[in-house]
């Protein structure tokens, strides 16, 4: 800065006009020009590399900051992805335990109807098989009596000589005997 103060200070003798900085005269365009390149070496020298330093940081940060965002982001999607696929997975098996659960309740079903099946065949059966013990017990019982019958009869036809009336009002008899409730033939 001193020599700035020289150079002012020789062009600007007392009792001359005060020098105008804005004309363009040939030696203040020499010294401007060598003043803006001794800036301009300083600058690039002690200045510069801390502001570009600076802006090389706070844009390294910026492209650290973008780029952990994207592999967040992309780290979120796989997430979602793997959700989703999950969810879909977890509605499958929803769906085939519920199906099974259907199947299991048909299959208790049909074995609950069989088993009525059966079980009715067989009350059936027995029932039938009973009726028929019945049937031939009371025919067995009609056949007794009715052979009683038959020999009482013939007892007494053997025991008085009847005439032919007499025979057919015996026989009428005997008939109307085997005919009363509780016997059948």
């Amino acid at each position: 800065m001193n020599l700035l103060w020289l150079v002012v200070q020789e062009h600007g003798a007392p009792g001359a006009e005060a020098p105008n900085v804005f004309a363009l005269t040939g030696n203040v365009m020499f010294w401007t020009v060598l003043i803006f390149l001794v800036l301009l070496v300083v600058l690039l020298k002690f200045a510069f590399p801390p502001i570009l330093g600076y802006a090389n940081a706070r844009e390294k940060r910026i492209q650290d900051t973008l780029d952990e965002s994207r592999r967040q982001r992309e780290e979120t999607e796989r997430l979602l992805e793997q959700q989703r696929q999950e969810l879909n997975m977890a509605r499958a098996e929803a769906q085939q335990i519920i199906a099974e659960g259907k199947q299991a309740a048909e299959k208790v079903r049909q074995d609950v109807l069989n088993r009525a099946r059966v079980e009715h065949e067989e009350l059936l059966n027995r029932a039938k098989a009973d009726i028929e013990m019945e049937r031939a017990r009371a025919i067995e019982s009609v056949r007794r009596d009715a052979v009683d019958i038959a020999l009482a009869a013939a007892a007494k036809l053997v025991e008085q000589k009847l005439d032919s009336d007499n025979d057919r009002k015996l026989v009428t008899d005997f008939l109307n005997r085997a005919q009363t409730p509780g016997a059948r033939a």
